[in-house]
């Protein structure tokens, strides 16, 4: 029987519930939960999340520093949230993150 998972190209990591994104889609602006962290994106936990393939903008904080990407929605769940994939990001902000998943996907 063939695996029904998906291939993922990032490890992805599940983060506390204290985790936030302030993001902003159409000129409104939300703070959020963050549910699991990738280095191509997050799963954004939101009861009202854009439609799959629109953009928004969005930063947050890690330990050593601050991200502030442009991002598409890849996965949208109504009532549940949205998972985005980064598609712009300063190379510094690229770096800091990648530290970051390094240390947390360390096993």
């Amino acid at each position: 029987m063939a695996s029904q998972t998906k291939a993922r190209r990032y490890a992805r990591v599940a983060l506390p519930k204290q985790s936030m994104v302030a993001w902003e889609h159409e000129g409104k602006k939300t703070i959020s939960s963050v549910g699991v962290l990738a280095l191509g994106g997050l799963f954004i936990s939101t009861p009202d999340p854009p439609a799959a393939g629109e953009s928004i903008e969005l930063v947050f904080k890690i330990p050593n520093g601050r991200v502030h990407a442009l991002a598409v929605v890849r996965d949208s769940q109504p009532g549940k949230g949205m998972g985005i994939e980064f598609t712009a990001m300063e190379p510094a902000a690229l770096e800091r993150l990648q530290r970051l998943m390094n240390i947390l996907t360390r096993v």
